[in-house]
């Protein structure tokens, strides 16, 4: 007998609803059939009212879209009208049985929702249900492109007619949500923008703005992780982050990144976790972790990551958007946390790579992520929890002896099925901030500083060395000079030079 499905809510596991009604599709199936899993990023609610609408975290309906209250039904909606969950079928399909499922296909076995159950079933499950192939009728695509984006390519399944264009892996397939402010995104073809916006640039200050933003950018995922590392050490990151995208990735190249992000390895074990982990704090009295994020299974990263890998190299090949396969890659890796340390680094290296890799970036210039990332650094805070605080819910874990955290039910699939609409919609915020101030902004700079540079060298014929360090001190200075500045560095200027200096500095800048 079926579990009795619709309710009436007003708000729905601390989620407040904007009117009350009857949950329907994913929601009401989460409530019915008791899944852990995070709620998906939008409920949907039936309104006794005729008006259809959203709010951030709600779908609202009237009431002639009202499934009817059965299982099948409420699936039907949901993939109709929410797109497709892979994480909130495959933990239904572990809660109800095989049988089940046969009679739901068989009651309409040529609908083409049915087939997406069926195919999905199969799947996730890697189990052959006892139905016989489809025979005859269209090849349906599987996941709806209104509503979520797929793969151009596909690879058709012909025992149940459908067409499988996820972007991604069994091993590892997050989803992406189409969005207003994504399509907003992806219609002003940034990538575009970016080689407009460098064509008209010297050869030379194009050359020293990407050496700059290499370093910035370098310096910027540091402090991103609270470390203000020495000068050599940020060169040393920054030439590697040059290099992104000239070598395939692979475990071994992952394995040889993070040898430079750590450099000295005598405390901290090379290579995927062999133990739990988890980011967050331990109790200053007891010591206790208390886990901010929790970190998949040490047992589960081998299969993990190497999904995450041929998903990576799936979505290259297939041509999909660049920045929503980084978005992707790139938060999947650091909610999988793979190392014991490096992972944040690592995490936005991969954005650089794959930007590098599908050819968004123009050649010769590095896309200042991190520095971006650091300009919205509160912002991102928010994007890593809006994945990580929901799943804490759904992990079960004991304390170590070591004061670390063990992990002690399956949780592989919340690393590898998860929404990350979010995360792209953040990433392409960031892309479009390099794009429209940071590159914008030290492109400008270097041709100020070359105007400067030229009218002190014609003026007062100082070498360069000293001219650097005259607009230096400009720079940080608001274009005067200290009076430390005057006296001990710059004694040979009379006052009426350094006004004269000064003027023209903000005239240029």
């Amino acid at each position: 007998m079926e579990n009795k499905i619709t309710r009436k809510i007003l708000s729905f596991r601390g989620r407040m609803a904007p009117v009350e009604g009857l949950l329907a599709g994913y929601g009401a199936l989460i409530e019915a059939y008791k899944l852990v899993l995070p709620l998906p990023r939008m409920l949907t609610l039936i309104s006794p009212k005729k008006k259809k609408y959203e709010t951030p975290e709600w779908k609202v309906f009237p009431s002639v879209y009202a499934p009817a209250d059965t299982l099948y039904s409420h699936l039907v909606f949901a993939l109709k009208y929410e797109g497709i969950n892979l994480l909130f079928f495959k933990k239904l399909f572990e809660k109800i049985n095989q049988e089940t499922i046969e009679k739901l296909v068989k009651a309409e076995p040529l609908s083409q929702y049915s087939r997406k159950i069926w195919f999905l079933f199969e799947w996730l499950m890697q189990t052959k249900l006892n139905i016989p192939d489809v025979q005859s009728g269209n090849y349906f695509k599987l996941l709806d492109e209104k509503l979520q984006y797929a793969s151009s390519k596909y690879i058709n399944s012909p025992r149940h007619r459908i067409k499988n264009n996820l972007p991604g892996t069994f091993d590892f397939c997050p989803l992406i949500h189409k969005t207003s402010e994504l399509e907003e995104y992806i219609t002003e073809n940034l990538s575009k923008k970016t080689s407009d916006l460098i064509s008209g640039v010297h050869a030379d200050i194009l050359l020293r703005t990407s050496a700059f933003l290499l370093l910035k950018d370098s310096k910027a995922s540091f402090s991103i992780e609270g470390e203000k590392p020495v000068h050599n050490r940020a060169v040393r990151w920054g030439k590697a982050i040059g290099q992104a995208g000239s070598m395939p990735l692979s475990k071994d190249e992952l394995l040889r990144l993070q040898q430079i992000v750590i450099e000295n390895s005598r405390f901290v074990k090379m290579g995927y976790r062999t133990e739990g982990g988890f980011v967050g704090e331990h109790d200053r009295v007891t010591g206790e972790p208390i886990p901010e994020h929790i970190s998949a299974r040490w047992q589960d990263l081998e299969k993990l990551m190497a999904g995450l890998l041929d998903s990576a190299k799936k979505m290259e090949t297939d041509g999909f958007n660049p920045v929503l396969t980084a978005a992707k890659i790139a938060f999947g890796f650091v909610f999988i946390h793979p190392f014991v340390d490096g992972n944040g680094r690592l995490h936005r290296y991969l954005i650089h790579h794959l930007l590098a890799v599908m050819k968004f970036a123009p050649q010769g210039i590095i896309f200042p992520v991190s520095a971006a990332i650091l300009d919205r650094l509160e912002d991102y805070r928010k994007v890593l929890e809006n994945y990580s605080h929901p799943l804490l819910d759904c992990i079960e874990w004991e304390k170590t002896p070591g004061n670390n955290i063990e992990v002690t039910n399956q949780t592989g699939d919340y690393y590898r099925y998860f929404d990350a609409t979010v995360q792209a919609e953040f990433l392409f915020g960031c892309v479009r901030y390099t794009i429209e101030k940071i590159i914008p902004e030290e492109v400008a700079y270097l041709q100020n500083f070359d105007k400067m540079k030229m009218w002190l060298d014609d003026r007062f014929q100082m070498p360069d060395k000293m001219i650097s360090l005259l607009i230096r001190f400009l720079d940080q200075n608001n274009g005067s000079l200290s009076k430390r500045a005057k006296e001990k560095e710059f004694p040979e200027l009379s006052y009426d030079e350094v006004v004269e200096i000064e003027t023209k500095y903000k005239a240029i800048f």
